[in-house]
């Protein structure tokens, strides 16, 4: 008999997004005439940089010819790309990697599910609340925890506030846990964890041999240079710390899928006879068993963000994007509302008004602005009360977006 993994059945019905989609369809299906304008889903709406395009297409012609046609390419990525992203993204910053530290894969998502495979089932896991869902249900998926409770928590996960009262970045556990997900930017409050912060961070995780599973998928978006964009910028993060980065919001590769994982040499953990096993050589192991790797025009396409080209023309979707940022947090503020985020995240992260339920709030969003947030309560049981708005639009439609929020809920 072939029996499925039961601990899928511990989750919830649909996946947060499925369900905002499937709302939106249902409204759509009654109000042809309507238009809606999404700023709920995370995903961005300014083509590709064209140095990118102009990288991907030469790439693409390379590949039909004789001399440049390539199979099979390194599972870990090729050189060009490694090369790129240490001098860019860590070099400039004052952090040292070695090439084969930096694994190239097809997206965060994927990797923060699956680099818990090379961990043991019995290790335990933390997570901030609110929360990006997928850190808890790739957990529950893997027999982390047990069922869910009342309010939507699952029984083993530890669950770290995230509030007003500390300005949604928590202070690590006070237990013992041995994974942590940290996301900074975070995804969905727009916080961003400073430097003493995130060394109290690494301090615990050392002192309780723990491993933070670090996300940094926003980092393009920080606006203060002094504000870490990177784990590893914190001294002793490199022997506790695994590091998420991505291209899918800071080069527009959501749909072209590029990202690349961080697990250092000197990360270790202990085997179920107590030797030190190094981490980067389990990773290296599952990548090359159960990935073939990104293809080749799209690594070229990747290498091409951080040209001179590819650096100033994706710094400008971003500064675009944080504009509508700005112009979301400063007009609903203005209003009455009570805001967050929206500095160093292209997210906007709002209380709802009058007291409101946050899919109550989605809905009469829906409804009355026919604009479509992500409420809070589908990020955790801590959300509850809040919504998401995101920057990803075109000007024309946050402006839009922004003045049927204000004449339908504005005081």
């Amino acid at each position: 008999m072939a029996r499925i993994n039961a601990n899928y059945q511990k989750l919830r019905a649909g996946y947060l997004f499925p369900e905002i989609g499937r709302r939106v369809r249902a409204f759509e299906a009654e109000h042809a005439d309507a238009r809606v304008i999404r700023l709920g889903i995370g995903d961005v709406t300014l083509p590709l940089a064209p140095a990118i395009v102009k990288a991907f297409r030469d790439a693409v012609d390379e590949m039909g010819t004789t001399s440049g046609f390539r199979g099979y390419g390194p599972e870990q990525g090729y050189d060009f790309l490694q090369d790129a992203i240490r001098e860019h993204d860590f070099t400039s910053r004052g952090v040292s990697l070695d090439r084969d530290e930096i694994f190239i894969s097809d997206g965060s998502k994927c990797d923060t599910g699956n680099v818990q495979e090379i961990f043991g089932a019995e290790c335990t896991v933390a997570v901030t609340d609110p929360v990006y869902p997928v850190y808890v249900d790739t957990s529950v998926m893997a027999g982390r925890s047990g069922a869910a409770g009342s309010d939507g928590r699952f029984a083993g996960i530890h669950y770290l506030v995230a509030n007003e009262a500390n300005g949604f970045v928590p202070e690590p556990p006070a237990s013992r846990v041995d994974l942590a997900f940290l996301c900074t930017p975070n995804n969905p409050t727009g916080a961003v964890a400073t430097r003493e912060q995130l060394t109290r961070w690494v301090e615990w995780a050392r002192r309780n041999d723990a491993v933070l599973l670090f996300d940094a998928a926003y980092e393009a978006y920080i606006q203060d240079s002094d504000l870490p964009r990177s784990i590893y910028e914190i001294d002793g993060a490199k022997q506790c710390a695994i590091e998420f980065r991505s291209l899918s919001k800071r080069a527009g590769f959501t749909g072209v899928r590029c990202a690349y994982t961080v697990v250092p040499k000197a990360l270790t953990g202990t085997a179920p006879d107590g030797e030190r096993i190094g981490v980067n050589a389990l990773w290296l192991r599952r990548q090359t068993t159960k990935f073939n790797g990104v293809s080749y025009p799209v690594q070229c396409a990747a290498a091409a963000a951080y040209s001179p080209d590819g650096l100033k023309q994706t710094g400008e979707q971003i500064a675009h994007y944080m504009e509508n940022a700005r112009l979301l947090r400063e007009g609903l503020g203005a209003a009455g509302f009570t805001v967050f985020g929206g500095l160093h995240a292209p997210y906007v992260w709002m209380r709802t008004p009058q007291g409101m339920g946050s899919w109550e709030f989605f809905d009469r969003l829906l409804a009355e602005a026919h604009v479509v947030g992500t409420p809070g309560a589908g990020f955790g049981p801590a959300g509850e009360g809040y919504l998401r708005l995101s920057a990803f639009n075109s000007r024309e439609n946050v402006t839009l977006a922004l003045d049927r929020i204000l004449e339908a809920f504005g005081s």
